[in-house]
C-alpha cells in the first residue's frame, strides 16, 4: 500500500512538472520570473500547479484582456498629440524623448495648463474628497482598489448615497479582491439610493478564467469632469487614525484643468470593461479652465496594454536626471530595468535617495526589499528607512521638473501584473513642492549606511534572499 501511494504521487509529481513548465517557458515571459514559477513547481508541485492556474498564467500574452477594442469606440478628446506643447516648455532632450515615449507606448496625451494640489494626510485627502463630492452637480466617478467597511468608508457612503438620492450620477468601481471585505449591506445601500456599483475582475474559481492575479490597483475619483483626485491612497481608516503600523503616511493629487480628462477617459474605459457601457457626452468632458503653465501624462499600464508603459517612463525619467531623483515607495522589489537604472544614475553621480518604511504589512515583501538595499548602497544610493508610521507613498521627483505621482509600487507586480494609472507631472512648483515634502519626510527617518548594512546577521541575508526568488511573483 505505501508503495502503491509513493508511485502515485512520483507520477503525480512528474505529470506536474511535464505539462506545466512547458506551457510556462512557451509563454517567454521574464526569466526570473519563469524560474520562480519552475522553482515553486518543483518544489511543491502539486500546490505549485493550483497556484500557478491561479495566479501564474501571463494574460498580456494570450490577450484575453485588452482595451483596444474599447478604444475603438471610446470618444478620446484632445485626441491628437500637440508637439507646440514640447517646444513651448523649455524642455530637456531627455525629458522630450520622456514625454513622446509615454505618448507612443501608452497613448498619454500632454494635458496643459492645469492647477495642480499635493495632498501629503489621509486627513487632508479625505476632507478634500469629500469636500469635492458635496458640491458634485451632474456626476461621480469614483475607482478604488480598496474601500474598506470601516469609519471614514462609511462617511464616503453615506455622501454618495446623499447626492445620487439628489439626482447626482454616481459610478463606483472596487476591486473585487482588494475590497473583498465590503458587505453586502454596504453595496446594497448604495445600490438601492441609485448608485451604479460595478466590482472589477470578480474571482471565477474555474481555473481556466480565473485572472485574481490580476487586480484593479488604480485610486481615481473625477468629479463633474472638472475636479480629478488620484496617487495611492485607499478609503480606509488606517490613513488617519493609523492601525499596528501606526497612521499611514500617502500622496495625493487634486487637479483641475485639461488633464481632469486623461482621468475621466480612463475611468470610462475601466466602466466599459467592467458593465460593457459605452458612456459618452459633452458633459463628461466640459471645456477645461486654464490655470499654470504646466503639463500631465495621465499614464495607465497594465495586462491590457502591450508595453509595460508606467515602467518604461519611470526608467526614462531616472535615466534624465542630472542632479537629484528622490523616491518613495512602500515596495522596493524593482526589476532589472529599474534597478540598473537607479545604479547608473548614482554611480554618475546623480543625488540619488530612496525613501521606505522601516516595517511594511507584508514581511516577506519586507525580506524580498533588504536583499535589493546592499547594491544601492554600493552604488551610492542614500536609503532611508520611515519610522512614523508606514509610509504608503509612491511619489518621485527629479531635478526639480519632473514629478510622478500615482498608484504604482515599485515592483513586478505594479509594472507587469496590476491595472495602474500614474501622473507624470511637468511642472518646477509642484517638483519642489514634492522635494520639500521627502525633505521633511526625512526627518522621521533613520539612514542606512553600507557598513552597517553589509554587518547583518548572516541567517538575515539568508532569509532575504531566500524572498527575493519569489520577488517576481508577489
Amino acid at each position: 500500500m505505501t508503495h502503491v501511494l509513493l508511485m502515485t504521487i512520483f507520477l503525480l509529481y512528474v505529470y506536474t512538472i511535464i505539462s506545466t513548465i512547458p506551457i510556462l517557458l512557451l509563454e517567454n515571459r521574464n526569466p526570473a520570473k519563469s524560474l520562480s514559477w519552475i522553482l515553486v513547481l518543483l518544489l511543491i508541485p502539486v500546490l505549485g500547479m493550483f497556484f500557478y492556474l491561479l495566479l501564474g498564467q501571463d494574460f498580456r500574452k494570450k490577450k484575453s484582456i485588452s482595451k483596444k477594442s474599447i478604444r475603438r469606440v471610446t470618444a478620446r478628446p484632445l485626441a491628437l498629440f500637440d508637439n507646440s506643447l514640447l517646444e513651448n516648455r523649455h524642455m530637456t532632450k531627455n525629458q522630450l524623448i520622456l514625454v513622446k515615449l509615454l505618448f507612443k507606448n501608452s497613448e498619454a496625451i500632454g494635458y496643459p495648463n492645469n492647477k495642480i494640489e499635493i495632498l501629503s494626510s489621509g486627513e487632508s485627502t479625505f476632507s478634500a474628497v469629500f469636500e469635492s463630492i458635496r458640491n458634485a452637480k451632474d456626476h461621480i466617478h469614483i475607482e478604488f482598489f480598496i474601500f474598506d467597511d470601516d469609519k471614514i468608508s462609511n462617511q464616503l457612503r453615506e455622501l454618495l448615497i446623499i447626492k445620487a438620492k439628489e439626482g447626482v450620477r454616481v459610478r463606483m468601481i472596487y476591486d473585487y479582491w482588494g475590497s473583498i471585505d465590503l458587505s453586502k449591506k454596504y453595496l446594497k445601500s448604495l445600490r438601492n439610493a441609485g448608485a451604479y456599483v460595478r466590482s472589477f475582475l470578480p474571482i471565477h474559481w474555474r481555473f481556466s478564467r480565473s485572472k485574481i492575479n490580476y487586480r484593479n490597483h488604480r485610486k481615481l475619483i473625477i468629479v463633474d469632469g472638472l475636479i480629478g483626485y488620484t496617487g495611492g491612497l485607499n478609503v480606509a481608516d488606517r490613513y488617519i487614525y493609523g492601525n499596528t503600523l501606526g497612521t499611514w503616511r500617502d500622496t495625493f493629487i487634486r487637479l483641475e484643468g485639461a488633464a481632469v480628462h486623461g482621468l475621466q477617459l480612463l475611468f470610462l474605459v475601466d466602466w466599459y470593461f467592467v458593465e460593457r457601457k459605452l458612456i459618452e457626452g459633452e458633459k463628461y468632458f466640459p471645456e477645461p479652465k486654464v490655470f499654470d503653465y504646466n503639463m500631465i501624462q495621465i499614464v495607465s499600464s497594465g495586462p491590457d496594454t502591450d508595453w509595460e508603459a508606467i515602467m518604461q517612463g519611470i526608467a526614462s525619467a531616472f535615466m534624465s536626471a542630472i542632479k537629484y531623483i528622490y523616491i518613495q515607495t512602500p515596495y522596493f522589489m524593482p526589476n532589472d530595468v529599474i534597478a540598473n537604472c537607479i545604479h547608473i544614475a548614482a554611480l554618475s553621480g546623480v543625488d540619488v535617495r530612496l525613501m521606505i518604511p522601516t516595517k511594511s504589512d507584508s514581511k516577506l515583501s519586507d525580506a524580498s526589499t533588504c536583499s535589493y538595499l546592499g547594491r544601492a548602497l554600493e552604488a551610492g544610493v542614500r536609503v532611508y528607512q520611515y519610522e512614523n508610521g508606514f509610509l504608503h507613498s509612491k511619489a518621485i521627483v527629479i531635478d526639480d521638473f519632473i514629478s510622478i505621482v500615482g498608484s504604482s509600487n515599485m515592483d513586478e507586480r505594479s509594472f507587469a501584473q496590476n491595472f495602474e494609472a500614474n501622473a507624470f507631472i511637468y511642472e518646477t512648483n509642484t517638483a519642489i513642492k514634492l522635494k520639500e515634502l521627502f525633505l521633511k519626510d526625512m526627518e522621521n527617518c533613520k539612514e542606512l549606511t553600507l557598513e552597517s548594512w553589509s554587518h547583518r546577521k548572516r541567517r538575515q541575508k539568508f532569509k532575504e534572499s531566500l524572498a527575493r526568488l519569489f520577488s517576481p511573483i508577489l
